[in-house]
């Protein structure tokens, strides 16, 4: 009740076990010198994980395709503001 889940399931050629284990690895990329930095998937772990205090899980499957997982929590604790402060 205090989570919200996004789930992206695509039916795409799906990833390997290597690839699957490195996914959200930093500068990892299957594009290697064809212009792909390899950070995309790691800035989205690092924003679900460590901004939004979620989870974040991939499964994939060769030739079946790739399913994302993202769980968070409703309210990410942080500071709390006082109304007054907020300007229009």
């Amino acid at each position: 009740d205090d989570q919200l889940e996004i789930v992206f399931t695509d039916d795409g050629v799906g990833m390997n076990e290597t690839t699957l284990g490195r996914v959200f690895d930093p500068f990892f990329t299957t594009k290697f010198g064809q212009g792909g930095s390899g950070l995309g998937m790691h800035i989205v772990y690092n924003l679900a994980t460590q901004a939004l205090h979620g989870r974040v899980s991939c499964d994939s499957t060769v030739g079946v395709g790739t399913h994302f997982r993202l769980v968070l929590p409703r309210v990410t604790p942080g500071k709390v503001v006082d109304p007054e402060d907020v300007r229009e």
